[in-house]
């Protein structure tokens, strides 16, 4: 059991969403950085599709009433367990009794905090994701809240070797959208050679987009049709709106591109101010670009004893926080020192 003590700005339950069910009206949903989720996951033992806490802006303060591990991936967040700054993208041991209080990001815009076993939400449609479109699965977390987790035992910890970092300017790889006809000839290539910053009014359901206006040729309306994340839309003002996982089933407005699956799970980091460019490529290099991501995936994680942990634990440590100048591990009999 977890007891929330402070909910933080915006802390929902979030895995990968429902999938299947499009065709009933339902929004997929799930975690706006599926990497980060599936990466902190991994780090505690579960599955890539358990349940995790997505962290937005800044994070809850939470009470562990029993041993567990954790993790945190994702936007670099500014993290305490007790009176000791947390590590990121590691295996974390925590003890009955003690409090992880999370502050702000320091880079991204989520984070997501996984235990060993998994949450026990109840299940919408085979999913605890918090719905913030059609309001589906659990709420927001509220102070006082009961957070019911499923415990199980780690052989050893791990750490993933090459964290992702999560800046404010990307390139985005596209592939062309299906309503050609809808712009005018020059659309699409004018869209790959413009900058475009996110808007304050972007959500889980979509980036607004300010910049160079994307002429339509046609004046009108699609008739409502199926839409898919990472989908560009243009509405009648010319500004586009990139969606998210927390989008609509259906749409009207026309695609001038899609972001590929590769690069969709950036899209959840990117805060108000972010600029963007996109990069045309072919459907070939989009498959490799997934089939090189679950590679990495695959091979990201090594397994690590207690003590090399903690030796991570103090560089990551120093390197996040120049001002330290002395930093020390008590590991059972063995004590870990970091001096600068």
């Amino acid at each position: 059991m977890i007891t929330v003590l402070e909910p933080g700005w915006f802390t929902s339950f979030q895995d990968r969403g429902r999938n299947g069910f499009a065709h009933l009206g339902v929004p997929q949903a799930g975690a706006a950085d599926s990497l980060s989720l599936r990466h902190a996951n991994l780090l505690v033992g579960n599955t890539g599709n358990a349940g995790a806490l997505e962290i937005t802006l800044g994070g809850p303060i939470l009470r562990f009433e029993i041993n567990t591990v954790i993790a945190l991936a994702g936007g670099r967040l500014e993290a305490h367990l007790d009176d000791s700054p947390l590590p990121m993208y590691q295996s974390i041991p925590v003890r009955a009794g003690q409090v992880l209080t999370c502050g702000r990001l320091l880079t991204g815009l989520r984070c997501y905090l996984a235990v060993a076993g998994g949450f026990s939400a109840e299940p919408v449609l085979a999913s605890i994701s918090t719905d913030t479109f059609a309001g589906f699965g659990p709420p927001p977390l509220r102070a006082g809240d009961s957070l019911s987790v499923q415990t199980h035992t780690l052989n050893h910890g791990w750490y993933l070797r090459a964290p992702p970092q999560f800046p404010d300017n990307v390139m985005l790889r596209v592939i062309a959208g299906p309503h050609e006809k809808w712009f005018t000839s020059s659309a699409l290539a004018d869209f790959l050679e413009s900058e475009y910053e996110v808007r304050t009014r972007s959500d889980r359901t979509g980036l607004r987009l300010a910049g160079r206006q994307i002429p339509r040729s046609n004046p009108g309306e699609l008739r409502t049709q199926g839409i898919v994340s990472g989908a560009i839309q243009v509405p009648g003002d010319g500004q586009p709106i990139l969606l998210l996982p927390n989008h609509g089933t259906t749409g009207g407005y026309p695609v001038i591109a899609v972001v590929i699956h590769a690069d969709q799970p950036r899209l959840g980091q990117l805060r108000p101010g972010a600029r963007l460019r996109f990069e045309s490529v072919t459907r070939a290099q989009a498959l490799a670009a997934l089939e090189a991501g679950e590679t990495d995936l695959r091979t990201a994680l090594v397994p690590a004893d207690p003590g090399l942990l903690a030796a991570r634990s103090l560089m990551q440590l120093a390197k996040s926080h120049p001002f330290l100048q002395e930093a020390s591990v008590q590991m059972g009999q063995r004590k870990l020192r970091l001096r600068r």
